[in-house]
């Protein structure tokens, strides 16, 4: 009798213990949302974790935040990715290293029934269409937007006519590529504006800073860069710095961190593009918390973009 009571009160504790590994317990425990960034070291996303907590604390929900050292690390965020479907989170919450790359994610998650919110970077609709995967929300800015704001406002700083260089993101990258292809078609909009260099400094500082200092000895004639990233941006303006430049070239950057925003009010950049990281990480969160309670979402939900420029570097407005 004994025996048999150990084994009943075994079996109602394995339960209870797999029934908290899904996200919750039979006592009432927070849902558990996973949020995966890119990388925990760049401006945006620290931004959009703080962003994430704060709803996370607002909804009683238990938030595992987690991310790769570097945004190109891709292979080591599909790991965390799937050790997290694997705990049997309630919910995933990504800002995807690889547009494609993420689909087989997406797969395993859809067939443990743990919904997925795709955060910043669309997954590949191909891929993800062929692989039969399925997302529950898309939250982000409209990347190809903030792409043309910045090239319509270098063509008219230029008066409509000069020399421009671009620093690109990571190749093949979603967020890069439509940043890329915004700015490059409002360029062309403008014939007297020419793009004699664009390479990629893979959303990384120290890279912008050697590859526009590279781009700067080939190219003497710059007039402006546009950087698909702050962080590259600010790269720039210390290569712009260091060849006694300051001031000669406009600089135009993407994210509207802190920092850029305090050199756009100095001056050493022109412009920045804002998209609002803290409202992605508390949309992303909320939504997350909803599906959860069985509640419907909206397949896609689009958070404003707005260029920052000295007039308005300081406003509680600007779309930080």
């Amino acid at each position: 009798m004994k025996k048999s009571l150990f084994f009943i009160l075994l079996g109602t504790l394995s339960i209870a213990l797999l029934s908290c590994q899904r996200g919750g317990d039979q006592a009432g425990g927070a849902p558990r949302i996973a949020f995966v960034m890119k990388t925990a070291n760049n401006p945006f996303f620290i931004e959009m974790q703080k962003g994430a907590e704060e709803a996370a604390k607002k909804l009683g929900v238990n938030l595992i935040v987690q991310a790769a050292e570097r945004e190109v690390d891709v292979e080591k965020q599909m790991q965390i990715v799937e050790n997290l479907i694997q705990t049997k989170v309630a919910a995933l919450c990504v800002t995807p290293s690889g547009s494609r790359e993420i689909v087989p994610a997406i797969e395993k998650a859809n067939r443990a029934g743990i919904p997925v919110i795709i955060i910043d970077t669309r997954v590949d609709a191909k891929a993800l269409s062929e692989s039969n995967g399925k997302i529950a929300s898309f939250i982000g800015s409209d990347n190809y937007e903030g792409g043309k704001l910045a090239g319509e406002f270098i063509a008219k700083r230029l008066g409509g006519k000069g020399k421009v260089a671009v620093l690109e993101g990571i190749p093949g990258h979603e967020t890069g590529d439509s940043r890329l292809r915004g700015f490059r078609e409002a360029i062309m909009a403008t014939p007297g504006i020419e793009i004699v260099a664009s390479q990629t400094a893979n959303w990384e500082r120290d890279q912008g800073f050697n590859v526009f200092q590279n781009i700067l000895q080939s190219h003497p004639e710059v007039q402006a860069v546009f950087a698909c990233s702050d962080l590259m941006a600010l790269g720039a303006v210390e290569a712009i710095a260091a060849a006694k430049k300051t001031g000669q070239i406009t600089v135009v950057g993407f994210d509207a961190s802190d920092e850029a925003r305090e050199a756009v009010g100095r001056g050493t950049m022109e412009a920045t593009v804002a998209q609002s990281p803290s409202e992605m990480g508390a949309l992303a969160v909320e939504n997350a918390s909803r599906l959860i309670k069985g509640e419907g979402i909206k397949d896609e939900i689009v958070v404003p973009i707005k260029l920052v420029t000295k007039e308005n570097a300081g406003a509680a407005d600007a779309g930080k």
